[in-house]
């Protein structure tokens, strides 16, 4: 249980009154930020055929803004530090908008690498991480409902974004559509408006800027050590001797790897299997609708008393329940089992994306989990970089798609498989040394730690209830 976040000023969050209007335009910003990348396979049969590429060529186009938006995770955290997150949202959705507007017009495939996956992967990144920190600012005690709520807009937003990128297809071709698209994401702008600073209590207004304008330099300094110690703390290669971390890392690869393809290319695979290109533009939006529900129903399950110790195997679990679904994909040959495929893809897709950082959380421990989810970005964008052009690199080769689900399917199966008996091996090894390391210590010097022990969680537990009960008087206020 982590300790309540507060600013340099010291005041709580206020869980609540303009939040809420933050979260609404976090929801609208995590939404482009995901389901972009994933609706954007719409295009590619047009693309394709309008600039002659090949398979692998066009899956670039989706590998290389995935990758680019986890790699600037670390640069965008930075930012934000730095400015806050309004003018570094309202940013990236002028980015997203320009590379969508300018890729209307290219030419070639290059082209749209540049400006589809380069520009508009960073814009995504700036959206994505300003709107999770600007969250943890205006959250504590229902900060569970204001995530879940923001991180609902990626599967929201890919049921809306299937068929409304299909008509437009039809209607505009694929250059107009992608100008449209361009249009409606700078949207986020305006998400990005709505998420202004926490204003700190008057009575602290006069003495903050005292202190500045008296100590302008001293002030300089600590910007320039607080940007020295982020640049480091996303860079700490130290957590590579943590086992349980280098375990989550192995299996978190292997799911990366073989995670995007199956989505970048189904709806080609259903109408390569005869299926009208609005029906199969629909088996996103299926697959969007169920995972809409499974994230917070997961998280719901994750959180009982019996799974939350053993989270770890609920997510091997996942993994390897999605990894089922695609190694049956290339035995379906109707739409309506297609249907079927999309709904239990969704239910996979969501558990694994529900569970994936929580698990990271569980075994690294809520200080270090910053730290740790910032590396783990930075080595997520080379699977996803290389994933989906690898498995239509198996397309061109051998003209089916069905090697291509073998491939990730088979890929998930192992890193799952590995994550299952790795951990059991990893909690064994930590019963072992923490049985080792009580040998060691004398009567006294074990109840001394259990006392140091119950004192911090008694601590962390009354500030949460203070900020219960502070959330509780406001309400009452209110009534």
């Amino acid at each position: 249980m982590s300790s309540a976040p507060k600013d340099v000023l010291g005041n709580k969050p206020p869980d609540g009154g303009w939040g809420w209007m933050v979260v609404f335009g976090a929801h609208i910003s995590i939404g482009f930020a995901y389901s972009t990348p994933k609706a954007l396979s719409i295009f590619f049969k047009e693309i394709q055929m309008d600039l002659g590429a090949s398979y692998s060529e066009i899956a670039w186009i989706s590998s290389i803004m995935l990758a680019v938006m986890y790699a600037g995770g670390p640069v965008s955290s930075v930012l934000v530090t730095r400015f806050g997150s309004r003018p570094i949202v309202m940013t990236g959705g002028l980015m997203c908008g320009v590379s969508m507007a300018t890729a209307s017009f290219g030419t070639s495939i290059i082209y749209l690498y540049f400006c589809i996956g380069i520009i508009g992967g960073f814009g995504l990144s700036l959206n994505l991480n300003a709107s999770l920190t600007i969250i943890s600012k205006y959250f504590l005690v229902r900060r569970p409902l204001a995530n879940g709520l923001a991180m609902a807009g990626s599967p929201v937003f890919l049921c809306f974004l299937a068929p409304v990128n299909q008509y437009l297809l039809a209607t505009f071709g694929w250059r107009g559509s992608v100008l449209i698209l361009g249009g409606m994401m700078l949207n986020c702008c305006v998400a990005g408006a709505l998420m202004r600073p926490v204003t700190p209590p008057d009575k602290w207004t006069s003495f903050a800027l005292q202190t500045k304008v008296e100590q302008p330099n001293e002030h300089n300094t600590k910007i320039k050590r607080s940007f020295g110690k982020n640049a480091k703390k996303f860079l700490d290669l130290s957590f590579f001797k943590d086992r349980g971390f280098v375990i989550y890392l192995i299996g978190n690869v292997m799911f990366i790897f073989g995670a995007y393809a199956p989505i970048v290319f189904l709806s080609a695979y259903a109408i390569n299997q005869g299926v009208e290109k609005y029906s199969a533009a629909y088996l996103l939006s299926i697959m969007g609708f169920v995972d809409m529900f499974i994230r917070p129903a997961t998280g719901l399950i994750a959180n009982s008393k019996w799974i939350r110790p053993r989270i770890q195997y609920f997510f091997s679990f996942a993994m390897v329940f999605n990894a089922t679904c695609h190694l049956l994909c290339p035995l379906i040959k109707s739409y309506t089992f297609l249907v079927v495929y999309a709904a239990f893809f969704g239910i996979g897709f969501g558990m694994v994306f529900a569970l994936i950082f929580e698990c990271l959380m569980d075994l690294m421990g809520s200080q270090r989990f910053p730290s740790a989810v910032g590396l783990v970005t930075i080595v997520e964008c080379f699977p996803m970089l290389l994933g989906p052009p690898a498995a239509g690199l198996l397309v061109d080769v051998f003209g089916d798609y069905k090697y291509l689900f073998f491939m990730c399917g088979s890929v998930i199966m192992t890193g799952g498989l590995f994550l299952f008996v790795m951990n059991i091996y990893n909690y064994h090894m930590l019963d072992k040394e923490k049985a080792a390391k009580n040998n060691k210590q004398g009567p006294k010097d074990r109840e001394n730690q259990d006392q140091a022990n119950a004192s911090e969680v008694e601590m962390e537990q009354t500030e949460i209830n203070g900020a219960q009960q502070d959330v509780e008087n406001a309400e009452t206020v209110e009534i």
